[in-house]
């Protein structure tokens, strides 16, 4: 369970925050007016994930929003409360399919900072333990450093081949988290300040982020390179850290939100007029900065200042237009919806103008497009077995286009699929849209991108 902090939460002390009747405290329990918004039609359950793969009503939105309800009316956290929110994936399908405009995303996110205050001890001892080993490594970039020449090693011994199938025996967690690592590349720093190529048209900071810094360091160069290649300055505050995005996403309120207020304070100087992401799930929590820190008196105007200020990479390139020249790239490729880009952040037409403009580049849609892939922040890793069904489902529609390329934007989403088609045995490759956007910039061969000679 979170600790309530002073320096993290303020006035806050959940001891305090209200009756210990009920499932919920005082602080920001799920709004009644919002939860009094579903009507319980339905349109939800196809959009749903896990009413998808099991066809329970409670693991539905509207199932889910039913509990709420229970809980604000006086029903006590229970185990089984408790599991059937930490099943939600926090994929927002919903969201985009509600017809009655629900906002379970607010809903959702208020339950689980409940959860985590209130009803985590309902959790075995091992759900806890893999929870503190994630938050103790993940949002921690310099810790995800000291791991890169471990991980490298072991991934050049070929213990996996030994090591897998003892996990999967002893930990189904730890054989995900060790499934979907990716293989490691050279490191590539990105500069503090990098001066457009071309005349300036804008100057704007880049989160670094922490698995896409550590695990994906190709992934930050390309989007220096385009951005400066279309006319931007970009400048990347050494002094960032982690944005909070995992930990608001699952509940864990004060120290989400005291990330928040560090990144804010990392970018207050830096002069830039956008700040660009190129992870999806973190661009998502950056942009909700205003309403996270709405509490806080010496935050609540700079967090929104600097949340309007949050642009994907594909959103700010397709607001700037292109200047620079596309190279053709005879190339076929699948592109992913990353689920906090398309339902939470509503980004689905820009990245595919983008990839559409690039000379010989044939973009193909997938099957099943709104389901996630069981990525989901760290839901692969808390529910491995579902998150791995999802994860197949994914890959096999991913297949079925004959694409040469899966192409998304969200880290998250580049290590499951690969790790689903790699069970599938299916030589696809994967690739960030920057890096396909990169490479038609660079007059790079397809090659470059699919691995093949």
């Amino acid at each position: 369970m979170t600790e309530a902090k002073p320096d993290l939460l303020g006035s806050f002390d959940p001891g305090r925050a209200g009756s210990s009747e009920g499932a919920f405290d005082g602080h920001h329990p799920p709004s009644r007016e919002l939860v009094d918004d579903c009507v319980h039609c339905g349109f939800c359950l196809p959009a749903c994930p896990t009413y998808t793969l099991w066809g329970e009503e409670m693991d539905s939105p509207r199932g889910r929003i039913h509990l709420m309800k229970q809980g604000l009316e006086g029903e006590p956290m229970s185990a089984s409360m408790v599991g059937h929110i930490d099943a939600c994936l926090g994929c927002m399908a919903c969201v985009t399919a509600c017809p009655s405009g629900v906002q379970y995303d607010k809903l959702v996110e208020a339950t689980r900072a409940q959860v985590e205050r209130r009803g985590s001890g309902h959790r075995t001892r091992g759900q806890r333990l893999v929870r503190a080993g994630i938050f103790a490594l993940f949002p921690h970039p310099r810790r995800l450093r000291m791991v890169r020449p471990f991980l490298w090693l072991y991934q050049r011994s070929g213990l996996s081949r030994v090591v897998r199938p003892v996990l999967e025996r002893i930990s189904p967690s730890l054989a995900a988290m060790e499934s979907v690592a990716p293989p490691l590349t050279p490191a590539e720093p990105v500069a503090p300040l990098t001066r457009a190529a071309g005349t300036r048209r804008v100057t704007v900071g880049l989160l670094l982020g922490c698995v896409q810094r550590e695990f994906f360091p190709g992934v930050n160069a390309a989007t220096v390179r385009v951005l400066t290649a279309e006319g931007c300055d970009v400048v990347a505050p050494p002094a960032q850290g982690c944005c909070g995005a995992l930990s608001v996403h699952s509940g864990r309120e004060a120290e989400g939100l005291a990330y928040a207020r560090a990144l804010v304070d990392a970018f207050s100087d830096a002069g830039v007029e956008r700040v660009v992401v190129n992870s999806a799930g973190c661009g998502s929590t950056m942009k909700e900065y205003a309403d996270l820190l709405a509490d806080d008196p010496a935050y609540a105007g700079r967090a929104a200042e600097f949340a309007a200020k949050v642009r994907d990479v594909a959103e700010i390139l397709d607001e700037l237009g292109p200047v620079a020249t596309r190279h053709p790239l005879p190339l076929t490729v699948a592109y992913h919806d990353a689920c906090h880009l398309s339902h939470a952040q509503r980004v689905r037409s820009q990245p595919r103008r983008l990839l559409a403009a690039v000379p010989g580049l044939v973009v193909k849609e997938i099957a099943e497009g709104d389901l996630c892939c069981g990525s989901a922040g760290i839901y692969n890793l808390t529910n491995p077995e579902p998150a791995r069904e999802l994860g197949d489902r994914k890959a096999a529609n991913v297949a079925a286009t004959d694409a040469e390329l899966l192409v998304t934007s969200n880290p998250g989403c580049l290590m499951q699929i690969s790790a689903a088609l790699g069970r599938q045995g299916r030589s696809i490759a994967t690739a960030h849209m920057i890096q396909v956007l990169d490479a038609s910039l660079r007059g790079a061969r397809a090659e470059s991108l699919t691995g093949r000679a």
